[in-house]
C-alpha cells in the first residue's frame, strides 16, 4: 500500500496555515487530513479543566519546566499520530509553529523519510500584528515572537504569500505544485541543529 505524503505548511502563528488546510480539505481532487498542533494542546487543556475545574497548584512553575514536562511529550505525541496517518496511506497537512531546535529535530527523527511538501507560508510582521489585533484570541506580539525562528529556512519547495493570495489561491498553488510531480527536496536537505542543553 502506498504511504501517505505531508504537506508542511510552516508559517507563524496568524500567517494564514489554518485558513490555507481548510481549502485544501475543502478541495475534492486530493484527499488530505488536517492535523493541528493547536487541537492536541487545546484538548489537553479541556481534558484538565473538565476533569479538574477546581484544581489550584500549590506552587508555581517556570514556562521552561511545564514545557519540559508537558509540551515536548504533547509533540512528540503529535508526531507520532502524523506517521500514524502517514503508514494508513493518508496525505497529511502538517499545520504546526516549530519554536524550537529540539523540536526540528524531533520532527526529522520521525518524520524525514516520508514524502514532504515543505511550503513557506510568508506573512510580514505588519501583516501579523494586524490579524492578531482583528482575531482577538491570539497574544499581540505572538507571532512577531515567533518570526525568526519560524522563518530561519532559506529554502523551501513551495512559497506562497497570504498577503498577495487568499487561501483558495495559495490551496491551488499546492495542488499545482503536487500535481505536477516535482520532488519534494528542501527538508531532507535541512541538517538537524544543535540542541544546548540547559
Amino acid at each position: 500500500m502506498k504511504q501517505g505524503q505531508i504537506v508542511f505548511l510552516n508559517g507563524t502563528s496568524s500567517a494564514g496555515k489554518t485558513s490555507i488546510s481548510m481549502e485544501l480539505i475543502n478541495q475534492k481532487e486530493i484527499l488530505f487530513h488536517h492535523l493541528s498542533i493547536d487541537d492536541f494542546f487545546h484538548n489537553f487543556n479541556d481534558l484538565i479543566n473538565n476533569k479538574f475545574p477546581d484544581l489550584k497548584p500549590v506552587k508555581e512553575l517556570d514556562d521552561v519546566v511545564i514545557g519540559q514536562i508537558m509540551f515536548d511529550p504533547i509533540i512528540s505525541m503529535y508526531y507520532a499520530t502524523i506517521k500514524l496517518f502517514l503508514e494508513y496511506g493518508l496525505n497529511v497537512i502538517v499545520d504546526t509553529v516549530i519554536e524550537n531546535d529540539k523540536w526540528f529535530n524531533d520532527y526529522l527523527d520521525v518524520l524525514i523519510d516520508y514524502p514532504t511538501l515543505f511550503v513557506g507560508v510568508i506573512c510580514s510582521k505588519e501583516e501579523l500584528t494586524r490579524r492578531e489585533q482583528l482575531r482577538g484570541d491570539r497574544m499581540i506580539g505572538l507571532a512577531n515572537s515567533q518570526f525568526d525562528k519560524v522563518y530561519c529556512f532559506n529554502e523551501y519547495d513551495l512559497e506562497v504569500n497570504t498577503e498577495d493570495l487568499n487561501p483558495t489561491e495559495c490551496a491551488e498553488k499546492i495542488l499545482n505544485f503536487i500535481k505536477s510531480d516535482q520532488d519534494y527536496s528542501a527538508l531532507k536537505k535541512l541538517s538537524k541543529r544543535n540542541v544546548s542543553s540547559s
